[in-house]
Formats: C-alpha cells, structure tokens, sequence
C-alpha cells in the first residue's frame, strides 16, 4: 500500500475514531478541507482499517444532481441493510432505526460519507441526529465535507467535532510531487509547487499535466485551485470518444448511478442502443469505477463537478430530458428531471409539482414537500401563484423549524403580485421572523384584521391556521379587553367552534377568563374523542394548560407526544413535552416534570427552537425550586430573564417570577417569596400578567401564611373572586380553597373538596392545618394530615416541603423517618430510563421512545444499577415502585 505523503497526524485520528468505536465509544467526525486536498484518500484508508478491523462499511457519496430528494443519500447509504429502516419521512425516526439495525454487539459499523456537502436536507438531518446518539454503540460516522459558510453555519448546528485538513508543508508536496512526476526541471517543477500551493490533488493532476503537455497546461495562472484541477478533469474528458463523454455527463446528472439506467438514457439521447462497453474508455484511464452491482462511480468528486460545469445548458437539459423518459417506472424521479429539463417557466409543471408536494404534507414528509414547492416556485408563470408556493415554501420550512430558510423566502417574495389573503400572511410571517419584540395590542388588532380579510377571501383554513399560530403569542402578550374581544370575533366567525379543536384551543389562549368555562365543558368532551391527530391534542394540551385544567393537560400531552415520538415529529413534540412538563410541575410532580422538560430542551435545541428552549428551561426551573434544588433554579432563572428583557416578553416574566417565589419558599423565605410573587398581581410591575394569576394563588398563599401577610392576600383574593366564578378555572379555584380556609381559619370546606387530582395542593393544605392545629396544641388531631402530607410530598420529590411536613410531625412527638429516594442520585434522563424500565419496557423501546440506541440505553442502565444499589432490572423496578408509592 503506497503511503499517504504528510497525513501521519490526521491517519492516527482516524484510526483511533475506529479503535474507540470497536470498543464501544462511538463517535463521529467530520473531516474537513478545500477541494483536493486529500479527504476522499483518508476516507479511503479509513474504509480499508475499519475493514481490517471487521468494521461493516456502509458508504456513499454525496450527489449535487440530488441536493433536493428528500431521503436520497440515506436510500443510497442504506441499500445494503436487512432488514431496511421502514421510516422515511421523520430523519429522526429513521436515525433510531438505523441504530438498532446497526447496534449488533458482533459487527461494529462505519458510516462513510463522501462529499457530504451535497447531501439532501433529510439524509444530513438523520446522519447528524444519529452521530449524537452513538457513544455507546460500536458505530462510527466519518464525513468528508468541503469549506464553505453554509457548512460552518450547518457543522456548528450539527455539533460534529471536526478534523480541518491543512495544505502540506513544501516538504511534503516535493515529496508527492517526485512520486508523481519524478524528473521535472527545476523550473515546471516549482511552477507546480506554488501554482498547487500544499493541495495534494492539486500536486498530483497538475504535475502530472505539466508532465505531459509542458508548461502550458497552467495556464491561466489566475484561476483558483479548484477551478483548474476540475479544467484538468474536463481536458481528460475530452480525449474520450464523444459517446463515452456523454455517457459521463449522464452519470454525472443522474441521480442515482446505475449503468443499465445510464446506457438506456443514453439511448434516448444518442436515438440508438448503447452498448456496455462504451464506457470502458473512461474506467481505462481510472475515471470512474463500475462495481460487481454495476454502479458507476466517479474516482474523484471534482470529475462530477467539472462534466456539470463544463455541459452546456442546452446539453444538461437534454440529458434530464432523456432520463425523464427513461424513469417511467419511477414518477417522483422523473418529475424532478422534468422540472430539471424545462427550458423557463412551466405553469402547468408547477401546478404538478405544487400537487406533490401538498400530498407530500399531507402524508407529513415534509422534506419532500419542502424541496418539491421550492421548485415550483421557480417554474411559476403565474406571479399570484408564485407568491402562494413562495409563502407555501415558508410554511413547511418553519414547519422545520428552519427560521433561517423561512427568512430567506420571505425577503424573496414580491409583495406587489400578492393576493390580498396572501398579503395579510406575508405581514405577520415577517413580524414573526424579523423582529425581536413581540406585538404590542396595536399590531395584534392589524392582525386581527388580517386574519379576518383572509376569511372574507375565502380562505377560511388558511385563515383558521393562522389564528391557532398567533394563539400563544396572544396569551403571552397579555391584550387588554377590546383585542381580546377583536380575537375572539374572529375566531367565532370563521365557523361553529363548538366541536372544532383547533378554533378552541385558540379562544382559550386569547381569553382564558372569559372563554374558560365554556372551554373547560369542551376539553372535558374532546379528551374523549378518538379521532384527534397528535397535534390537535398537543394544541388542546396548551389549551387546557392556559387555564389551569393541569389534568386534562397532561392526558392530551402525553397521548400527543407518544403518537409523535412513532412518527419521529420532534418539532411538535417539543411542544406536547413542553406542555406535558408545565402541567405536571403545576401539580408539584417534580420527579414526572423534570425529565419531561430536560428531553424537551434538549429536542428544541436539537431542532432549532429557542422559544421553546427558553420555555423548557423555565418550567425545569419551577420543578428544580420544587425539588430544592434551589441554586440551579435560580441560574435558569437569570438567564431567561436577560432573553425576556431583551426581547420584550415582559409578560413572560411572571414564569421567572413563580420559579423564584417557590425557590424562596423551599429554602423558607417566606418574606421574599410574598414578595417575588406579588410582582405577578401588581399592574404597575413589568412581570404583571393577568392569565398566570390563575395558578399562583396556592403559593402566594402558603407565603402570607409563613410570612404573616395576610392582611396583604386578602384584596387578592377578592379580585380573584369574580376571575374563578366566570372562568371556572380548576387551578384558581384549588387556590381561592386554601386562601379562604388560611384566612377565615374554617379548613373544613377545603378539606371536602375532592382534590385528587391536585395532590401537591391537597398535601399542602393538610401541611398548612396540621401546623395550625399544633400550635392550638390539638397534637393528636394534627398528626393524621402531617402525615398524610409528608408522604405525598416524598410521592412527589417536593423534598423541602416534605421535610417541613417531618418538622412539624417531631414537634408533636411523632418521629417519621425520610425514606430512600432511588431516583435523587439519578439524572434527569436515568430517571426517564428507569420510570420505563420499571413500566416494563425493553431497551429497544425505551429507545424508540426516546430517540436513542438500544446500545445507549444499556449503558445508561449500567450507570443506574450501581447509583440505586440494584443488580437487574426486575430489581430496579421494584425500587421505583416502592419510590413513587412512598
């Protein structure tokens, strides 16, 4: 084997990727560099030690003629595997399927990936998800990928490490350079040397040029590297016999490689059977490889690059026009060279393509749908219509989460062709994606209005749609009467809203008070229907959560997130994790709450969503406070109130201001708890939200009671009065419970109430009357709801309230003992982990449920036995129990 000049370092990388992945500490790595400059050759002597280490190799090379397939890299990396992965539409779905296929424990596995800069949007989404996922698995990820902002900006997002391949130092190019063309005069040969400048494609093609033709074959000397070695690929194409150059430029325009496909197109265009061995001229001089399978390959990617460069417009379009022909059998296939052979715009083409892609959407790959709308816009004859698939385009890719896409289409689009109802949607796309602040009540009536021009348009679903994507941002900037009351016209004019999911969801969030009680009876109908898609029950979640239901919150969150978990929808399913966190951590779960909201961070940071990160952070803070863990609520804390600050979310703030308020009352602060949460209630605060007064009566409670301030609770709760009798809100009225029996000292009516599903509020209560029958020296009468609340709160992993309730039961002269918590050593996700093992779940769905190899998950559970003193998994289940029952 010839050595590979001046890459001593950069081998030893990549042997060490393979040795760690061999022994079980996967890895991926993204290798690095300008053209030529060596990647493919490294990729190759990693193909060749992985294979000397019984590595099972999948490979494939990236294809710019498939850029805009959906899937198409994965298809080609993924042919050799049995069984095949079944997902094609979630990249994230996919990427757990690939790991359990590859998660054999006797057969590690390298993914090879050339020129991974040109592949599609789907196969990059999969490949970087699933190298995030592989530290535990015999599995190791190496991409080859050229220089580029776009690649800086997508590696960064990818969180690939990375090993950038330098030019070589002159020693070690005289050294390729003499293996290459031994005996040049000293003059061609430093013409080389500095006309390559360290690139070893570079030292080699251009020697090797100036080697046969002299010095003419650098010039001009002006062009840059990359654009003479792929001149030198074009010379070498030229002295092939012309059927054999056209043979190329098909392979190079195809977006698959096989020979047979090839020679039959070529027959189209030549208008006469080719035969096989007219591409031998071309495997002779080692440009391209035909394999065992009778798949053509190009030897350097640069060869592509340069038969597509140098092929005329005129001639590219023939060659997709003759694929198009030739790819009967496969019409999405032949669409795209369809598209690819129109000579200008093609309406009738663009309605066809535009027909694709909304049955692509409406079978949710939205990749496909993604890339598909994309070019039919640019086929479009119509302006108007254009205007529609470039607002259509910037749908599905926010549906992507994409911010950066969705901005570049937006600033494309010409207002002027643009239907009314289109126009109305363009203004709020670009309020969303192009200012920080959120809307004042100003800009909220336009829009308003806007949404309702769309309606007399008759675009009621477009309309509809739109008002469900404001929903949230309404109830989060916290509209005085008359915009609440505009919003909630709207809605009630876009159709009957009594049975329609999506139009009730929305006027729970634009008038939670006013709408409450309606919506509530609506929610208690809808969480029984079976006929609601995941994410119209991730919508009502939200819903319900906007007016305290936390219950029915919870139910249609968690439905929500497993249904999209199977489908590998991680976009949406930050929302229902997101959702399924805010309502357990309002009912005190911290031990449910805080998985929830970590796996929905790290999601959203995954998919791009900061919003969401911002919000998930948030409710982990309120679970941490709950838990005790008091120094990392606050850290949360302080960060999301810089973000909100700046961007002018200051309704947002009463979140901030709930996590520092129980923070305080768990370290037994009571003074500054009253006066965290106070700032919620006080119209002149910048943290005054009138919506988040429904849930945090129970713990400005709890702090008059510890802080005396009575006196000060007392106006509140009378405000809150009328707010719980028309809103009906579950949370608000648990709330006016306790704060009435605190301040008229009758508990009795609180204690009737049926409080089963709120059981850090009942065990709070029952904290609150035994210490108050305590210190009126009625000791035995106290014990029974001490004890009773020091169990739920252990239940719940509300250790400090817990702790308190112990307190209060040794001042009577009953000891309880703290009993074990298995789950505190446990990180968040172990405690993930092992809540489904002990629900009976194997390692492969626990996997699926989280994104995750089944390799990783036994790894974690090697992590967990030892923390929580167990030796399998029976055991470990029985711990869990035992814990949450405590």
């Amino acid at each position: 084997m010839v050595k590979i000049v001046g890459r001593d370092a950069s081998i030893g990388a990549l042997e060490e990727l393979i040795d760690h992945a061999v022994e079980r500490r996967g890895a991926a790595l993204a290798l690095r560099g300008e053209a030529g400059i060596g990647k493919s050759v490294l990729l190759e002597h990693a193909v060749r030690a992985g294979r000397e280490r019984g590595m099972r190799v999948l490979s494939v090379t990236g294809v710019q003629a498939e850029v805009q397939i959906p899937f198409a890299g994965l298809d080609h990396l993924l042919r050799p595997l049995h069984p095949a992965p079944r997902s094609t539409e979630s990249p994230y779905r996919l990427a757990v399927e690939v790991l359990e296929i590859l998660g054999d424990p006797d057969e590690p596995a390298l993914l090879a990936i050339e020129d991974a800069h040109w592949l599609d949007a789907a196969s990059w989404e999969t490949l970087t998800f699933l190298a995030r996922r592989i530290e535990s698995d015999r599995i190791a990820v190496l991409m080859a990928i050229r220089e580029g902002a776009d690649i800086d900006r997508r590696l960064a997002a990818a969180g690939l490490p990375e090993l950038r391949l330098e030019p070589l130092s002159p020693a070690d190019a005289e050294t390729l350079l003499d293996r290459t063309a031994p005996g040049l005069v000293a003059a061609l040969r430093a013409r080389v040397l500095t006309e390559a400048a360290g690139n070893p494609l570079g030292v080699v093609e251009l020697g090797a040029a100036v080697a046969r033709s002299g010095g003419a074959a650098l010039l001009p000397s002006a062009l840059p590297l990359s654009t003479r070695v792929e001149q030198t690929f074009g010379g070498l194409v030229a002295e092939l016999p012309p059927l054999t150059r056209d043979l190329l430029l098909i392979a190079a325009l195809d977006d698959e490689g096989n020979l047979d496909e090839i020679l039959a197109a070529a027959a189209v265009l030549t208008g006469a059977p080719v035969p096989a061995e007219a591409v031998q001229p071309a495997v002779t001089v080692r440009l391209v490889i035909v394999d065992e399978q009778y798949e053509l390959r190009f030897r350097h990617p640069l060869l592509r690059s340069a038969l597509r460069q140098q092929a005329s417009p005129g001639d590219r379009r023939r060659v997709h026009a003759a694929l198009a022909e030739t790819l009967s059998d496969h019409p999405h296939r032949r669409l795209w060279h369809r598209a690819s052979a129109a000579p200008g715009p093609d309406e009738a083409l663009a309605r066809e393509l535009t027909d694709v892609a909304v049955g692509a959407a409406e079978r949710q790959a939205v990749a496909l749908a993604r890339a598909t709308i994309s070019r039919a816009v640019q086929l479009s004859q119509d302006p108007a219509a254009r205007g529609t698939r470039q607002l259509w385009a910037s749908d599905q890719a926010h549906e992507q989460g994409d911010s950066q896409a969705v901005r570049k289409l937006i600033g494309e689009i010409d207002e002027s062709t643009l239907r009314p109802a289109d126009r109305a949607r363009l203004t709020w796309m670009r309020e969303t994606y192009f200012e920080n602040a959120w809307s004042g009540p100003e800009r909220l009536l336009t829009y308003a209005d806007l949404i309702d021009t769309m309606r007399r348009e008759g675009e009621t679903g477009l309309a509809a749609k739109a008002l469900s994507e404001l929903a949230l941002r309404i109830y989060y900037s916290s509209p005085p009467a008359p915009v609440r009351a505009r919003y909630a016209e709207v809605a009630r004019a876009l159709g009957p809203t009594e049975n329609d999911p999506r139009l009730t969801t929305a006027l729970l969030h634009i008038a939670p008070i006013e709408f409450g009680a309606e919506g509530l009876e609506r929610l208690r109908r809808f969480v029984h229907r079976m006929d609601l898609n995941p994410t119209l029950r991730a919508e009502l979640a939200a819903g319900a959560y906007a007016i305290g239901a936390f219950r029915i919150a919870v139910t249609f969150a968690l439905s929500s997130a497993a249904e999209l978990r199977v489908q590998g929808r991680i976009g949406t399913l930050v929302h229902s994790l997101n959702s399924a966190a805010s309502a357990t951590a309002a009912l005190g779960d911290t031990r449910a709450a805080l998985p929830l909201a970590v796996e929905g961070i790290a999601l959203a940071e995954e998919t791009g969503q900061p919003t969401w990160v911002l919000g998930g952070n948030l409710v982990a803070a309120l679970a941490e406070a709950l838990r005790g863990d008091v120094a990392a609520a606050r850290r949360r804390c302080d960060a999301a109130e810089q973000v909100l600050h700046a961007a002018r979310r200051l309704p947002m703030l009463a979140l901030v201001q709930r996590a520092r308020g129980v923070a305080a009352l768990a370290e037994g602060h009571a003074d500054d708890a009253f006066r965290q949460l106070m700032r919620v209630f006080d119209p002149g605060d910048s943290a005054h939200f009138p919506n988040y007064q429904l849930f945090l009566l129970g713990d400005l409670t709890e702090a008059a009671v510890l802080g005396g301030f009575q006196e000060e609770l007392r106006p509140v709760v009378a405000a809150l009065e009328p707010v719980a009798a028309q809103s009906r809100s579950p949370a608000l009225l648990v709330g006016l419970g306790y704060a009435r029996a605190v301040l008229t000292g009758d508990y009795a009516p609180a204690l009737a109430d049926d409080l089963t599903e709120h059981p850090f509020d009942r065990a709070r209560l029952q904290l609150t009357y035994g210490a108050s029958l305590r210190r009126s020296y009625r000791v035995a009468e106290s014990r029974p709801p001490l004890r009773s609340a020091a169990a739920t709160f252990d239940a719940l992993g509300a250790t400090p309230w817990a702790d308190r309730a112990r307190a209060e039961l040794r001042a009577t002269g009953e000891t309880r003992r703290k009993p074990m918590d298995a789950l505190a050593a446990l990180t968040p996700q172990e405690q993930q982990i092992a809540r489904l093992v002990a629900q009976g779940l194997s390692n492969r769905e626990i996997g699926e449920r989280l994104f995750l190899s089944p390799r990783t998950i036994s790894t974690h559970l090697y992590r967990i036995y030892p923390k929580v003193q167990v030796r399998s998994r029976a055991d470990l289940a029985r711990v869990i129990t035992s814990s949450d029952a405590s």
